[in-house]
């Protein structure tokens, strides 16, 4: 028989694992899903635009009026693209896919900043790249930029950041930010920022972009999308820009790996960059919920939990409970009936858990109550 590509070898599932939904009776607080519906005037934009028939093929990276809408989006954020150097894609995964593949090639380093979401390693690893995992500070889950200079290598082509991060909550500052160019351009190094989370920030200074520094632009590839901020998850929409010699190659790898997302959700995205009201509702209620689980679980036994900062995570540190980040997870399941994802799932997540507070303020008391109520139990009986 005819051998598999052995890169597959070395893609990991993720948290895959520890995402299967269990029973009605479990507090999830593992999946990154906001846990709203969908903004109803973009379902219509959807509708309408299958009554108007728009069905067919269409302008690859995607319409015109989207790509100018992306790009205008995009410039608050001190991100000036033109908006022939947007694509539209099926989804943030692939928009990092996308990047990856225009500027990567077998061999390369990439540094990503660990723990880091474990679809970078995967994709990393597809590209035939080698994934180069850098600890950030455990106090804050921010830059270590005396370790990412320990961990460049002649071979060193891309560093990738996430902020707000996955799974970390953290958000870089603007002068952390600042660094990040200073060193891509010391190392002549593409920067792949992942920005799916960004108009969920709870700093004063908020998201900054790469390209707001001398320098940045020119070696940034800027990646998004709809999931996060507008409750849109399953209709896999994305988007990447950057520099046109990049974007060129992306437009390329886009004809011939999906030629473009469903025609009939473009005028939906579209009309999703227009909303204000429904957007700032659900980041208030995120707002909210974060003050809340950060302060319940910081009160948990043997839970260290430094303050998140944006998306919708808190990353904890367990190791005062006596127990292995795997340990903790399966007994809060299985004794206390609330799932959270081991942080051993990610390189660099060892004695950690990732808790989603995607979920209702009511799941977040129980589950809490709930995880005390197990972590008392267990300390008494030792």
């Amino acid at each position: 028989m005819p051998g598999m590509n052995p890169n597959l070898d070395h893609v990991g599932s993720g948290f895959a694992a520890f995402l299967a939904p269990p029973g009605p009776e479990v507090i999830r607080f593992t999946v990154g899903q906001p846990d709203f519906d969908t903004p109803a005037p973009i379902v219509e934009a959807a509708k309408e635009a299958l009554d108007r028939g728009e069905t067919a093929y269409t302008r690859p990276q995607g319409s015109v009026s989207l790509c100018n809408a992306v790009a205008a989006h995009l410039e608050p954020f001190e991100i000036a693209v033109n908006p022939d150097d947007v694509v539209v894609t099926p989804g943030c995964k692939q928009a990092l896919l996308y990047g990856m593949l225009a500027v990567m090639a077998p061999g390369d380093d990439v540094l990503l900043l660990s723990p880091a979401w474990p679809s970078y390693d995967g994709m990393v690893k597809l590209t035939g790249a080698n994934p180069v995992h850098v600890p950030v500070r455990r106090d804050n889950y921010h830059p270590d930029f005396d370790a990412l200079e320990k961990h460049v290598t002649p071979n060193t082509k891309a560093i990738i950041i996430n902020s707000p991060n996955n799974p970390t909550g953290a958000v870089y500052s603007r002068e952390e930010t600042r660094r990040v160019v200073e060193f891509a351009i010391k190392h002549d190094l593409w920067i792949l920022d992942d920005m799916i989370y960004s108009t969920l920030v709870w700093t004063e200074e908020g998201y900054t972009s790469p390209c707001a520094f001398e320098g940045g632009a020119a070696r940034t590839i800027t990646i998004g999308g709809w999931s996060k901020g507008w409750a849109m998850t399953g209709w896999r929409l994305g988007w990447i820009a950057g520099p046109a010699e990049v974007m060129n190659g992306v437009k390329k790898i886009n004809v011939s790996a999906a030629t473009h997302v469903p025609t009939f959700l473009m005028p939906a995205a579209e009309k999703a960059l227009q909303l204000t009201d429904e957007i700032r509702e659900m980041e208030a209620a995120f707002a909210q919920r974060r003050v809340v689980i950060h302060e319940a679980f910081s009160s948990l036994p043997g839970l260290v939990v430094p303050e998140p900062e944006g998306a919708f995570y808190l990353l904890c540190d367990v190791t005062g409970t006596g127990m292995t980040d795997m340990e903790f997870a399966t007994e809060a399941l299985e004794k206390a009936q609330v799932q959270v994802i081991p942080g051993s799932l990610m390189e660099g997540g060892e004695g950690l858990i990732r808790v989603s507070y995607a979920t209702s303020l009511e799941n977040i008391h129980e589950g809490v109550r709930r995880l005390r109520t197990w972590l008392e139990t267990r300390a008494r009986s030792a």
